[in-house]
């Protein structure tokens, strides 16, 4: 029979390794044809309008020319084929690009993808939408764009998805044309030298740097954003019209390049422009930034967290966002005659900025209206800016003769086709990029983190305060369901342990999961605390969901709905089902990881919390049952069917320390803790079970509580006694002839005797 057993166990085994090779060839196999797969599933027309044929593929370039009749009118090509474009999935999103000879979009199409949230949750027409968005741009314009302000509006609930095409469209449309533009740049090399002469000094009025260029203006009146929003085509945007009349002042704004020595004085002031100038590093530029009118340039972002949103200075492929360090608010500005502006900002450019003073550049103005409780429709507008021509000092030069490799054979032919990174190419990557523009929410996060963990390390002084443990409780359940969940949508699921584990096994990159920075934390800090409290440091404190179960039913026990209590035989057979639906989804994303995916739409987080009940009636019906049925039993999806509990328990199985406090009583008789447990995570026996307790500290709280736990009560009991007995004893000895005191050894209760009776 053992014999047998390991022979099945070899068998099973030989299959499932070479189940998995297969797969793998497999999916190495394809990926050199994908680019035909999908050509062959779309018509010409659908990346270049007016096409009706494609190229042969090139066998060294998997860049495709598209024709009308024997006409070039552009070339397709995949994305994934030049740059990386893994989601948060852990897998490629594949889409398809129709791009012109000058670089404009002609047409792009999603071929493939296994992004969890759009799966089942975001509708695949707004993905679509934001990929069309993108039609009509040119890619060496949008090029290095910021990570958080694409050209295309944001879809609320997918930001890293829709982040991840839009990067993956500009960078590998900018390497395409890049290389199929070669020969063209090198006869194309500027023949004059330009540069800012620092030599020229003075001071000129304002009427004067206006009227020559030295400081751009952009007036935009309530009529023309109104219009710019109807041309959006979206109805939720246009009947959102800016009020007022048509022909008031939406903003008056104003751009100068300050470290021109003249224009710098003129705005500035003596005083103001040297203290400038000290503080510049050398090719280190700034840019002073006015406005008036009902719109700030400023932005609310500002306000939250030190990003200036509403404005970016773009030249040729590179931008600049402003941020809060770069800023200095300025009183007014200097020039004779200038307004009093309400707004004044002096922007400094870091110091590693691709910025040429010489060459012209635009302050791109992003003007926003909301449409719903998450979605925003944008459009932008650009105030142009050219130093004028007495500031510069032009010298000419002689145009570098062509080399070998611009005067081969045409570009289209010799296409480099592996994805380069980022990093390899001196551009800032994606994930990096989305970081730095979430500083806030990280630093946050972090002071929460830090908290959490000041709790548990010091949980000893805090639950033998009750009511301060109440408050703080009460506090981080609400900060982790509205700030954490609802604004942040920092909610963990099932879906990253399998998506953490596929990518163990094919082609693992710490960039896939960086992509969230929010995610990546917790899920750090989860792995840390397995190691300390288990599972429960994450379902009982940090989980928006399991949060807002706990507040409901807080609510329902405060409005009086009576609590089922499930039989402790029965429990211990529930509890189970979520470890079994935990192995059914672990091990059907070994299968296919989309369906895994889609299966676990048992977990209701993203209908709850990352889109906030907006989906499909039946998503929403489920989320809204799994609640109420929380409102009778505490924490009800918690206990039975969570498969992300029944992942961390597997590993906080491993966990190192012993935090939670009991006595030998426990369980033999008294039952009070196992009683009051919000999850039954203790037996009656009194032993607690560390793969169902949420560490809540609820049960430290009465272990401490010297009202309600009995052996404190006792202790107590005992404490009062002694006291008693020594408050009693000067008061004998003060009458010694008149009475004795004695006291009853069981209930210490004390007694006055006559003495010599």
């Amino acid at each position: 029979m053992p014999g047998r057993f390991h022979g099945w166990v070899r068998s099973v085994t030989l299959a499932v390794v070479l189940l998995l090779a297969g797969a793998a060839g497999a999916e190495a196999a394809g990926g050199s044809t994908k680019l035909q797969q999908y050509l062959s599933a779309v018509q010409p027309a659908d990346l270049v309008p007016g096409a009706d044929r494609f190229g042969a593929v090139p066998p060294t370039a998997p860049v495709v020319p598209v024709y009308k009749g024997d006409a070039l009118l552009g070339h397709a090509y995949l994305t994934s084929d030049f740059v990386n474009t893994t989601g948060y999935s852990g897998r490629p999103i594949d889409v398809l690009v129709g791009l012109k000879p000058d670089g404009v979009v002609a047409g792009a199409k999603l071929m493939d993808h296994h992004e969890p949230i759009v799966l089942i949750g975001i509708p695949p027409a707004r993905i679509n939408g934001f990929i069309n968005g993108y039609v009509g741009k040119n890619v060496l314009e949008l090029a290095s764009q910021s990570a958080a302000s694409p050209p295309v509006d944001i879809v609320s609930g997918a930001t890293v998805t829709v982040m991840v095409i839009g990067d993956s469209i500009i960078r590998s449309g900018k390497k395409v044309m890049q290389a199929l533009g070669s020969s063209a740049a090198a006869e194309a090399a500027p023949t004059v030298s330009k540069s800012i002469n620092l030599s020229k000094t003075g001071v000129e009025d304002w009427a004067t740097l206006i009227g020559d260029g030295s400081v751009r203006r952009l007036t935009l009146t309530v009529g023309e954003v109104n219009a710019a929003f109807e041309r959006t085509g979206k109805a939720e945007a246009i009947a959102r019209a800016e009020p007022g009349n048509p022909d008031d002042t939406f903003i008056d704004l104003y751009a100068a390049l300050v470290t021109i020595p003249t224009i710098g004085r003129s705005l500035l002031g003596d005083a103001e422009y040297e203290t400038l100038a000290a503080r510049l590093k050398p090719g280190q530029q700034a840019v002073l930034v006015a406005g008036q009118g009902r719109y700030s340039f400023k932005g609310s972002g500002y306000v939250r967290g030190g990003i200036f949103d509403r404005i970016e200075l773009v030249q040729h492929e590179s931008s600049v966002r402003f941020r809060d360090k770069m800023h200095k608010r300025m009183g007014g500005v200097a020039a004779a005659g200038a307004p009093d502006f309400p707004e004044v900002g002096l922007f400094v450019l870091p110091d590693n900025a691709e910025f040429d003073p010489a060459e012209p550049w635009r302050l791109q103005l992003l003007v926003q209206r909301a449409i719903a409780a998450l979605d925003k429709v944008f459009v932008t507008f650009d105030l142009g800016y050219q130093p004028p021509d007495k500031f510069l000092k032009i010298e000419r030069v002689a145009a570098p003769a062509p080399t070998a490799s611009q005067t081969a054979a045409p570009a289209s032919a010799t296409v480099a086709a592996d994805p380069v990174e980022p990093a390899e190419t001196g551009e800032t990557p994606l994930w990096q990029r989305i970081w730095q523009n979430r500083l806030v929410d990280i630093a946050v996060l972090s002071t929460a983190l830090l908290l959490l963990t000041g709790i548990f390390f010091f949980q000893d002084q805090l639950v033998r305060r009750p009511k301060l443990y109440e408050r703080v409780r009460l506090g981080f359940l609400l900060f982790t369901t509205l700030w954490l969940g609802w604004w942040a949508t920092a909610q963990l699921s099932v879906v990253n342990v399998l998506t953490f584990a596929n990518a163990l096994r094919t082609d693992f990159r710490w960039d896939y999961f960086l992509m969230d920075p929010l995610v990546f934390i917790l899920w750090f800090s989860v792995a840390a605390s397995l190691l300390f409290w288990g599972r429960g440091a994450f379902c009982g404190w940090l989980c928006p969901f399991g949060a807002l179960q706990e507040l409901a039913s807080k609510v329902a026990k405060k409005l009086g709905i009576r609590q089922i209590t499930v039989p402790f035989g029965l429990h211990q057979r529930l509890w189970p089902i979520k470890y079994m639906i935990f192995l059914l989804l672990f091990g059907l994303s070994l299968y296919s990881l989309a369906t895994a995916e889609k299966a676990a739409e048992i977990e209701p987080f993203k209908t709850a919390i990352i889109l906030h009940f907006v989906r499909d009636w039946w998503f929403v019906l489920f989320a809204v049952a799994l609640l109420a049925a929380g409102l009778f039993i505490e924490r009800f999806f918690c206990r039975y069917l969570c498969p992300l509990g029944a992942a961390l328990a597997i590993p906080g199985r491993m966990r190192m320390f012993d935090w939670l406090l009991r006595y030998k009583e426990c369980g033999n008789p008294c039952r009070r803790c196992a009683n009051e447990c919000p999850v039954q995570a203790i037996h009656p026996d009194g032993a607690i079970n560390p793969n169902e307790c949420i560490q809540c500290l609820h049960c430290q709280v009465l272990y401490h509580h010297d009202q309600k736990c009995p052996v404190v009560i006792q202790k107590r009991l005992k404490r009062e006694r002694r006291e008693a007995g020594a408050t009693a004893a000067p008061a004998a000895e003060a009458k010694p002839r008149a009475a004795t005191a004695t006291a009853d050894p069981v209930t210490g209760t004390l007694s006055l005797r006559p003495h010599g009776s």
